[in-house]
């Protein structure tokens, strides 16, 4: 699919500006959204949509994302280009189903290893809270695959929220993951040294946040941190988010030892998505 994908793009726009379109293009469910680079006219990203629906019979609707991730929902400008002007689907991801709303609610496919990484990592009777669920990816997929004895599901945005909901009842998980509307700074608070596991996949307030993960542990227990970084190379960005987190545990008075750490993503010049495994102990 994904060569393919290039060849049509490469044989309307070219083999200069042909990456920086299909790189920047992602399957959502029967959505494709391409995010858009200044050096790709809307024109021209158009012919691109017209076409892809036309070789892909999977794709109903095409459109260009035309700002960064803003806000505290994490979302997108979008511009439709072709197809169905629509934008929930329905996107599927290690044998779950999520409704998604592409203009109302944060999805990256990209995170879909990180996704599978952490539930294999739950160990059976788990208490996980998440503190960023979004419509609910990790929690879901974490309840799929894994045993735990109960996923808190905590999201600020009230349509992520909503698709949440109905995430957990389309994949039958409605014993196991509890959704929670609310800013997850405040909410945690409800749930002091109760967890086994707390994942803070957003990557803007996993720092502000990470002290009151801490305190929703129990005496031993893991925090997943997200965090952006720069580097002039992978090992050094994930270097300085290790260093940066181990020095807030010494802050906090606790134990902390990262048991992995690895890139994610690219997401910029010589900028990086970081993920940090850390076991915590009081």
């Amino acid at each position: 699919m994904g060569r393919l994908i290039k060849d049509i793009v490469t044989e309307l726009v070219g083999k200069d500006l042909a990456h920086k379109v299909w790189s920047r293009l992602e399957l959502i469910g029967d959505i494709a959204v391409i995010r858009k680079s200044p050096e790709v006219s809307l024109d021209m990203l158009k012919l691109v949509a017209e076409e892809l629906l036309r070789r892909l019979p999977y794709v109903r609707s095409v459109w260009a994302a035309v700002t960064p991730v803003t806000g505290a929902y994490r979302t997108r400008e979008y511009v439709h280009l072709a197809g169905e002007r629509r934008s929930l689907t329905i996107y599927k991801e290690h044998g779950c189903q999520f409704y998604v709303d592409i203009t109302k609610v944060y999805i990256s496919p990209v995170l879909s290893y990180e996704h599978m990484r952490i539930a294999r990592m739950v160990r059976e009777g788990e208490y996980v809270i998440n503190m960023f669920a979004g419509v609910g990816l990790f929690s879901i997929i974490i309840a799929r695959h894994a045993r735990p004895s109960k996923v808190v599901s905590i999201d600020i945005n009230p349509y992520a929220y909503e698709l949440m909901i109905k995430n957990i009842s389309m994949n039958h998980v409605e014993g196991v993951v509890e959704p929670v509307l609310g800013d997850a700074g405040e909410v945690i608070s409800n749930y002091s040294e109760i967890a086994d596991r707390v994942l803070m996949p957003l990557p803007e307030l996993a720092f502000k946040y990470f002290p009151k993960a801490v305190n929703a542990l129990k005496n031993s227990g893991f925090i997943h941190v997200y965090e952006f970084e720069l580097g002039r190379s992978k090992e050094e960005a994930i270097d300085k988010v290790v260093n940066k987190y181990l020095i807030k545990a010494v802050e906090l008075g606790v134990s902390a030892e990262v048991t992995s750490s690895r890139v994610v993503r690219s997401v910029g010049p010589r900028r990086y998505q970081v993920v940090l495994d850390m076991r915590i102990t009081s």
